[in-house]
């Protein structure tokens, strides 16, 4: 059945023609489907594609697979949205310069308004921007959270700062420092704990590859990303690197904020709450998908057929991709094309193979430099974090 012919019976039950909650489930798949097309992007993202974007939520806006191009650096407009909190007002960026972030935890603390940061030597670093939850749509259990496929990712460059220049500039870190923490600058809202606040504290060894950084490809960081500046932590899930940075600090504990501690850990699934003891969402394990031929393409014809995707390893760089167009009982090595922007950075790659009549189950894993390999299962958990599993990601095509 066609998106075309689905739209009437979902227009009739907004309408209150056929308003009750039988008439909506009787649409099965297409009332998900439905939805999200019919929700515009919120006014802070108003100038992404939205042809090529999935509205979730005002604050969970995901790239279509389809959508994600052969390119290495992905598009800011084509760039996923996820907050935790709605963003501040888009008058912090009226005058960006004037942005102060507090540097805590050093012999010297200090703030450095943002225009302070631009005379200082600047470095890029090209990584994976990729949401805690990504893949969690693919999780059997159904976890509560947005059930994002692979869109909830990019690889982008971001240009700023290293937070290792201005940790020399203050004098080093104190003594016993375990925790770089970033506090973001959105607005709480009124009646909610203070504990709220987004703020996530990372190993304090992090602090060596981080940025505060104030672009985002070569243009200033938009409201939808962080600006005007942002605590950039390659290598870890996007929920690390802090949006509208106000603070950092090198500090003996973990936050205390509920995003660090109740939120974002690796809980058993029949866990009632997350435990401040589970491990945390920090670095990205090793991760591949396949992003043509996609089932959505059609029929295939029999005979040669060239398989793309993108592979990356969290902290380390990749070392090969592999490909299967059997789910796994055989792989061939992928070469992987394009540039290599970094240990970061994702990898394209390409792999030729022939494909006969029937269904083909293609699937990629990644191995990289010390030896992580992509595994074929995910690490069932409460929320459905890092969902790396190479079967979850595989995809069925039809091949005539």
């Amino acid at each position: 059945m066609s998106l075309h012919f689905a739209v009437n019976p979902l227009r009739r039950a907004l309408l209150g023609v056929s308003a009750s909650a039988a008439a909506m489930a009787s649409l099965g798949p297409w009332r998900s489907a439905l939805a999200q097309a019919a929700r515009p992007l919120p006014a802070f993202a108003a100038w992404k594609d939205a042809g090529a974007m999935i509205v979730h939520s005002p604050n969970t806006i995901e790239l279509r697979r389809s959508a994600m191009g052969d390119g290495v650096i992905t598009p800011a407009k084509h760039l996923y949205v996820r907050n935790n909190i709605a963003p501040p007002s888009a008058d912090i960026l009226n005058d960006r310069d004037a942005w102060e972030v507090q540097v805590d935890g050093v012999r010297r603390p200090r703030a450095f308004r943002l225009a302070d940061l631009k005379k200082m030597p600047t470095e890029t670093v090209t990584m994976v921007l990729q949401c805690s939850g990504n893949g969690r749509g693919m999780f059997p259990s159904k976890p509560s959270g947005t059930p994002w496929q692979v869109g909830a990712a990019g690889c982008v460059m971001w240009t700023g700062v290293p937070l290792r220049a201005l940790v020399r500039e203050l004098g080093g870190m104190d003594a016993g420092a375990k925790f770089l923490t970033g506090t973001g600058g959105e607005v709480i809202p009124a009646g909610l704990d203070p504990k709220t606040r987004i703020e996530r504290s990372v190993p304090v060894a992090a602090m060596e590859d981080a940025l505060l950084a104030w672009e985002l490809n070569g243009q200033p960081i938009p409201l939808a990303h962080g600006g005007p500046l942002r605590l950039i932590v390659p290598g870890f899930t996007g929920v690390n690197s802090i949006k509208y940075v106000k603070r950092v600090g090198f500090t003996h504990a973990e936050s205390d904020s509920s995003i660090q501690q109740a939120d974002y850990r690796m809980s058993a699934p029949n866990a009632k709450t997350m435990n401040p003891a589970d491990p945390s969402v920090w670095q990205m394990p090793p991760k591949s998908w396949i992003n043509s031929p996609l089932p959505e393409g059609g029929t295939l014809r029999a005979g040669a057929a060239v398989i793309k995707g993108v592979a990356f390893g969290g902290t380390n760089a990749v070392k090969q991709v592999e490909v299967s167009t059997d789910g796994g009982a055989t792989w061939k090595v992928a070469a992987l094309v394009g540039p290599d922007l970094g240990r970061f950075a994702w990898r394209e790659f390409a792999a030729t193979v022939d494909l006969t009549s029937g269904s083909h189950q293609l699937a990629s894993r990644v191995t990289d430099v010390k030896g992580r390999t992509q595994p074929e299962t995910r690490i069932e958990n409460k929320a459905g974090y890092l969902n790396s599993s190479w079967r979850d990601h595989a995809v069925t095509v039809t091949v005539a």
